[in-house]
């Protein structure tokens, strides 16, 4: 009889598990965006939004992109596959070029009956040339895409654009001068309203498709792209009076830095960008905090949305950029290096119930396991070629056992071509170059061209700026051997 009971109900258990609707997913991502917000203990930025969410999901303190460049992190996370499979490199190859039969993060939810919609910039866009645009989007990844565009871009020759001058002093000169902005400083306090950008007319239509899900009850994936705080830094003057620029610091950079550090991971230092002057680069900084703000704001109206339309209890909201972002640190600016800032990324995934909600995890983490990770969390099978691993683990337990590392890489030179693996031999003028980071709890350690132009290893615990090289001292020599070989095996 006790038996019988006993099988009863586990049958009544799993009949209920079956019957309990499954979990949406609202996959927010933003363009460039630095971990610089103040859930993430930037003393400046305002994010109260973003924060909020970090207050009710797990955040990642250390999570790593792939690739610092739109493209190829885009192609990576939104495939679950590494930028070494993918074989994108720049921002011109589109993955089904090298994987015509691979799966997105989107196909793998349209597989389990979900209903998938994009807004907005997930796969690569050129900005602003490309707003409005289908950009270098994955077709078969969507049901329904929606690509608005706002009066930032209709303006742009009002936007003032980064140019070294023949004095050897940058200067803003306007739009009316460049063609296009898109990879330069640039900025502008605009007029209007938040509604009427690019990103406030993205939260709007990703607010209306959130009404139609509320409305038929069909469980969604839902990705939500915004530009900011991509370059050209356009927000409403509002945005840019909440950041004075004699409030802003700016970082201290030794004048030897030749002396300190590769060649190659300086390389994509820019001319305009060394001639600028300290009140110009407080002008860029504000700019870039008013653009990040912005965007909270349209994050916030998305939250609102789900609060609003009783969604919220039954749907993962996952928060993260592409890559990271330098504001002056080392002379760098925007993307293209595995430093710090540049590889690292914000990441907040808020599961309805979690009982860790709130907590932070400091395991080290990439964005190619969100594929497999967001699948885990709904129940649904991944595609078996799917890399990365499930961060399942740590959003249930952020503290717990992680015996993964995060990789990054990025290339100089020509950023086409094939590369030579760690260790290998290679010719004098064989082409471009890559370099390759592994990154742990406590270490950097990073090989550029197989450590032919390179290495370096950073102590966080005593380092957090990087501003030290360790490698070459005797007493870190077990160090770089141990992250030596983990960093050529990779990220199986």
């Amino acid at each position: 009889m006790r038996s019988l009971l006993g099988l009863l109900t586990a049958a009544a258990l799993v009949s209920s598990a079956a019957a309990a609707p499954r979990l949406n997913v609202l996959h927010i991502v933003s363009d460039d965006l630095a971990a610089r917000l103040g859930c993430y203990g930037d003393p400046l930025v305002q994010s109260p939004n973003i924060d909020r969410l970090a207050a009710r999901g797990v955040k990642f303190q250390h999570a790593y992109c792939q690739f610092p460049l739109c493209n190829p992190s885009r192609a990576s996370f939104m495939t679950g596959l590494r930028p070494d499979t993918t074989k994108v490199y720049e921002n011109r190859t589109q993955f089904r070029e090298v994987l015509p039969t691979a799966v997105s993060l989107p196909q793998t939810f349209q597989k389990a009956g979900y209903r998938v919609a994009r807004v907005g910039k997930l796969y690569h866009y050129g900005v602003p040339a490309q707003i409005g645009t289908d950009g270098l989007d994955d077709p078969v990844s969507w049901e329904q895409v929606v690509n608005p565009r706002g009066r930032d871009v209709d303006e742009f020759r009002l936007i003032e654009v980064l140019q070294a001058g023949p004095d050897g002093k940058s200067r803003m000169v306007t739009g009316k001068e460049l063609r296009d902005t898109g990879g330069t400083l640039s900025w502008l306090a605009a007029e209007g309203t938040d509604a009427e950008q690019t990103d406030g007319k993205i939260a709007a239509a990703a607010e209306q498709l959130l009404a139609q899900r509320a409305k038929d009850g069909k469980p969604f994936y839902l990705a939500v792209g915004f530009f900011r705080p991509h370059t050209p830094y356009v927000a409403p003057k509002s945005y840019f009076a909440l950041y004075p620029p004699g409030k802003i610091s700016l970082p201290y950079v030794p004048g030897n830095l030749k002396d300190l550090f590769p060649a190659a991971a300086l390389a994509v230092q820019r001319k305009a960008e060394l001639e600028m002057s300290d009140d110009l680069r407080r002008l860029a900084v504000q700019a870039y905090h008013a653009s990040t703000t912005y965007m909270d704001a349209c994050v916030g109206s998305l939250l609102a949305a789900l609060d609003r339309l009783q969604l919220a209890d039954r749907t993962i909201v996952v928060f993260h950029s592409d890559h990271g972002y330098h504001l002056g640190e080392k002379h760098l600016w925007q993307k293209m290096s595995i430093y710090e800032e540049s590889a690292r990324v914000p990441l907040i995934i808020a599961v309805p119930g979690n009982h860790a909600n709130g907590q932070t995890s400091r395991r080290p983490v990439e964005l190619v396991s969100l594929h497999k990770t967001l699948a885990d969390l709904c129940g649904i099978p991944a595609d078996g070629r799917t890399e990365g691993h499930s961060l399942r683990p740590l959003v249930e337990n952020p503290a717990a056992p992680w015996e993964h590392a995060a990789f990054s890489q990025v290339t100089r030179g020509a950023n086409v071509g094939t590369f030579a693996a760690p260790g290998a031999k290679k010719k004098k003028g064989a082409g471009p170059l890559m370099g390759r980071s592994i990154r742990t709890e406590r270490w950097r350690y990073t090989e550029w061209d197989g450590g032919r132009a390179g290495v370096e290893l950073f102590d966080h615990e005593q380092d957090p700026k990087e501003m030290r090289n360790l490698a070459s001292l005797p007493q870190h020599a077990a160090t770089v051997v141990e992250l030596k070989a983990r960093l050529r095996a990779g990220g199986k």
